[in-house]
């Protein structure tokens, strides 16, 4: 029940109401020729009546607005009817439904994670063996060098028909329409042989149909329909199939660049041991030469001392020197050599403890 006849319903209880008290004063008042006593029913109708006068407006009102709303639901539907009859035509045109397919691959892809010109080209073009020249919507890398082709040109003027039928007849007829038309798809797709146009490839093409539903209603018709695609080397796949493809492609490439950036971590590290290792050597070889000439200045301190010091004392005892000739010190210290770490009960090394007990 709407609220119109809700309040049409109350209007004429209240009608209604308001005949059998007037009914009820007309009766009271010929037996009692004074009005006195008919104040409080009077007072009682003037509320009455101000009350419905307030109902009727309510319900006018109402009606107003929801014949304003009703107005604007129609308007809205036929505007939504036009656009859907527009949208259908388009999608009736080849151009625009192959656009509309090259649009849900990209998006796809994006999804995926796959970054255009690095990890797939879009709409490259090939000759195959046979010398003829192909353009599919998307070549895919994979990590190891090979590509897989999709296209996205699939004809589904079949799948509007029969969404379009009202029939239950008809509209199998039209969907077993649809399903042919899919399956001729396959066989020109694989007429085409996109795989020896972009070597090295995969051994076959992936038929991208824009829609989950669209490739549901054609399997109604022919359940067999995926394997006359594989048997022909075409794998149809629509966008939740893809997506995971696609992640798995992208996962791999990941995978890829991790392996890449390890291998050049280890040749970095490489390259560090083997300078490591020649400073090393330099390092063992200028220790040597330290402890070398410390041996020599000491020996070479101890003939002055002997030969030339004695010698030069004996001017400072004669009192012709004005200053004292200075002696020098020789060296006490030793050249710490390098050692290999010795290694832990963990295997791990432990570097060696120094003069005064701290390791490095």
């Amino acid at each position: 029940m709407d609220a119109a006849s809700l309040l049409l319903g109350l209007l004429l209880g209240a009608l209604l109401a308001t005949a059998v008290t007037l009914g009820v004063v007309a009766l009271l008042a010929r037996r009692r020729p004074d009005d006195v006593g008919l104040e409080p029913v009077h007072e009682s109708l003037d509320h009455l009546h101000r009350l419905l006068a307030g109902i009727e407006r309510d319900r006018a009102t109402a009606h107003g607005e929801l014949r304003e709303q009703m107005g604007t639901v129609g308007l809205t539907s036929a505007q939504l009817r036009q656009e859907t009859a527009a949208l259908v035509t388009a999608l009736r045109t080849p151009h625009v439904r192959g656009r509309w397919g090259e649009v849900q691959l990209r998006r796809v892809v994006e999804v995926a994670g796959l970054l255009e010109h690095c990890d797939f080209v879009e709409q490259p073009s090939g000759t195959n063996d046979a010398g003829a020249g192909v353009r599919p919507d998307l070549v895919v890398t994979l990590a190891d060098g090979r590509q897989v082709v999709v296209d996205a040109k699939v004809p589904f003027t079949g799948y509007i028909d029969a969404v379009q039928a009202e029939d239950v007849a008809v509209r199998a007829e039209r969907v077993a329409a649809h399903a042919r038309q899919l399956r001729a798809h396959v066989d020109a797709l694989s007429a085409r042989r996109y795989p020896t146009a972009f070597r090295p490839a995969a051994p076959f093409t992936v038929l991208f149909v824009p829609s989950d539903g669209f490739l549901i209603t054609a399997l109604e018709a022919e359940p067999g329909l995926l394997e006359y695609g594989f048997a022909r080397d075409v794998v149809l796949a629509t966008p939740s199939t893809l997506l995971a493809l696609l992640r798995t492609v992208a996962y791999s490439w990941r995978q890829e660049r991790l392996a890449r950036d390890a291998d050049q971590v280890l040749e970095v590290g490489r390259r560090l041991h083997a300078r490591l290792t020649t400073l090393s050597g330099h390092l063992t070889r200028l220790g040597s030469a330290l402890g070398t000439a410390m041996a020599r200045y000491n020996d070479t301190v101890g003939s002055y001392e002997r030969s030339v010091l004695t010698a030069a004392r004996r001017f400072d005892d004669l009192g012709v020197a004005e200053t004292e000739v200075p002696t020098p010190e020789p060296i006490e210290a030793t050249v710490r050599a390098l050692r290999p770490p010795v290694p832990r009960e963990d295997g791990a090394p432990e570097l060696p403890e120094s003069r005064d007990g701290t390791g490095g």
